[in-house]
This record gives structure tokens, C-alpha cells and sequence, in this order.
């Protein structure tokens, strides 16, 4: 298969929104808690690397007041501009190559974003690079290779060919140079970009209705990539999502690595 760096999941396509609803519903709680543990306040300078949906965008808009400011940032603001307005700044921007949007924030965060970057070390150091003295860097972002199966009990046809199909998708994302295990190396890049106090956990949600909702949205998505590259048969992926609409699958998602590091 030839590499092809393009975005697999085009936030121009229509099941972008269920794909960002769902995230939502996934990892928002994960991210505000670790955000608000970095002592986010009223008067505190934010981006927000790769915004894709308005959420994280809106909360953080909400914490830090009148008097903060919060830039967003995506290759595609259509559905970040939602956010727009107030202490919000909607921009589109390539963090992998374009200088950042300013400088002394307070916070820089990206979520599931650094694993689809082709120059992830460049994004790095950009962001970085951006915060102030004391600032804190928030990078999330999923390790597939630790955990390649959507289905983790894996005891039926309809569980194998589940797995076999997010797979086929792992596949699709390496071909256009996303790093599968990305997420477990987040500590050790964090501390050779120079930051201090470092520290990681992960998330992991083994069943819920938001992955059945992520899942088939992905699908959708990939549906004429997943065929033209002979990983699955239209007839394959109907059974599929008739099997995800059915609700009779445990689906999971890959482990989100949370690592956070201050700038000295």
C-alpha cells in the first residue's frame, strides 16, 4: 500500500459531527479533569491544537472568563467556528508546519491530534515552544498498537469480523503515517522538549452507546477506502454496522494517553 498523507477523517464529510459528538461524550470528562488539576482560571491564554468540535473550545472559554482568551486551531474550522466570538479565536492552521498562532499561553492542548500529524516532532516543538514560562503543555492522544481490538471479547462471527474491520482501519491510518504507538511515548517526548514536571495516565472505555455511535461514523467514513483497498466487501460492512446498530457488540476504543509537562 502506498503512503498517502492526506487526513483519513475529513471533518468536511457529514459524519464528521457524530464523530466529534461522540468524542465528546468519550473524553471530555477525561480532558476538563485534567485540564482543571492544572489550575486553569479566570485571565488564562489557551490554544487548542487540532479543535475538530466546539467543546473542549466552549469550556475552556467558560474557565477562563472575560478576561482570558482561547485560540482554536484546525487544517478545518467547520465545525470549530461554531465556538467562535468572545474570548474565542477560530483560525485554521497546520501545527506540523505553520508557526504558531502567538506566543505566552497558558495552556496549549491537543487531543487525538498529534497522531495523524506527518511532522509530529515539529507540532511538538511548536507548541511548546508557545507556552510561557510556567505554562502547561496537555497532550492526548491514542496508542492503537496496545490495543488493536475493537471487539475485546472476541466470541462470535460478528466480534471477528469487527476486529478484522478496525484492522483493515489501523492499516488505512499507517499507510498515511500515523504513529499506532503514539501515546505511550508521550512522557519520554515530553521530557526531551525540555518540560518539567511530567506525569501521564490513560483512559480506556471498554463498552459504551458513544463508541457504538463513534464507531459506525468511522466506518462511514472510511467505508470507499476500506474497499478500494480490498481490506472488506460492501456486504461485509453492511453486516457490520446492522451488528453495531443492533447494539449486540462490546466495542471499545483504543487507550487515550494523557501526558502533561510544564515549561520551566
Amino acid at each position: 500500500m502506498t503512503r498517502d498523507d492526506g487526513y483519513l477523517l475529513d471533518n468536511a464529510q457529514v459524519e464528521a459531527g457524530a464523530r466529534f459528538d461522540a468524542l465528546g461524550e468519550l473524553f471530555d470528562p477525561t480532558t476538563f479533569r485534567h485540564v482543571e488539576r492544572l489550575g486553569i482560571a479566570a485571565g488564562w491564554r489557551c490554544w487548542e491544537v487540532g479543535a475538530g468540535g466546539p467543546s473542549v473550545v466552549s469550556w475552556l472559554a467558560g474557565r477562563v472568563g472575560p478576561t482570558g482568551r482561547v485560540v482554536a486551531t484546525d487544517i478545518d474550522t467547520s465545525w470549530a467556528a461554531r465556538a467562535a466570538g468572545g474570548v474565542v479565536e477560530v483560525l485554521r492552521h497546520d501545527v506540523g508546519r505553520e508557526e504558531p498562532p502567538g506566543g505566552g499561553f497558558d495552556l496549549v492542548h491537543a487531543r487525538l491530534v498529534l497522531v495523524h500529524v506527518a511532522d509530529r516532532e515539529q507540532a511538538l516543538r511548536a507548541m511548546v515552544g508557545a507556552l510561557r514560562p510556567g505554562g502547561w503543555l496537555l497532550v492526548e492522544d491514542a496508542d492503537p498498537a496496545s490495543q488493536p481490538l475493537i471487539c475485546w471479547d472476541e466470541y462470535g462471527p460478528e466480534q471477528v469480523l469487527a476486529n478484522r474491520l478496525r484492522a483493515g482501519f489501523r492499516s488505512l491510518l499507517a499507510a498515511r503515517g500515523a504513529d499506532l504507538a503514539y501515546g505511550r511515548k508521550l512522557p519520554r517526548l515530553l521530557r526531551g522538549a525540555g518540560l518539567a514536571d511530567v506525569a501521564a495516565d490513560a483512559y480506556f472505555p471498554v463498552t459504551s452507546p458513544a463508541c457504538d455511535v463513534l464507531e459506525a461514523a468511522t466506518v462511514r467514513q472510511v467505508r470507499g477506502r476500506l474497499v478500494e483497498a480490498g481490506l472488506a466487501t460492501d456486504e461485509e460492512i453492511d453486516r457490520h454496522l446492522a451488528s453495531v446498530g443492533s447494539g449486540r457488540l462490546d466495542l471499545s476504543t483504543s487507550p487515550m494517553v494523557s501526558a502533561w509537562g510544564r515549561r520551566p
